[in-house]
């Protein structure tokens, strides 16, 4: 498959990406066009992996980039992963320079928590 323009880029989760795909999905089928191979495993992916509705993985997301310590790359990367576990989140950090002290990361867990 190739790339012939980029229309637009911008940030976003692997729910709200389901939500594209599945909108992708819906309007070949309609058009009676066959799915590419790559299209299909993408939507399966997605599928598989994603853990919460679209809208609440951006409201983590939000509520995420205004604690300390947090850059944007790994509040999106936890709202993907959604980490339930202290030793989880440490992994997300693990290439960072600094390290979370255990409220820092209860914090974020509870975050995590109430969005699932």
């Amino acid at each position: 498959m190739k790339v012939k323009a980029i229309r637009s880029e911008e940030k976003v989760t692997l729910s709200e990406v389901r939500k594209i795909l599945a909108e992708v999905e819906a309007e070949r089928l309609a058009a009676g066009k066959e799915m590419s191979y790559e299209l299909r495993r993408s939507i399966e992916h997605a599928n598989t992996l994603a853990k919460m509705p679209p809208e609440d993985s951006r409201v983590l997301v939000d509520e995420l980039q205004k604690l300390e310590k947090m850059k944007p790359d790994i509040a999106f990367r936890i709202a993907n992963i959604a980490p339930r576990t202290r030793d989880e989140l440490r992994a997300v950090y693990a290439k960072e320079k600094f390290s979370l002290t255990g409220e820092e990361l209860d914090r974020i867990l509870e975050l995590v928590a109430s969005h699932l």
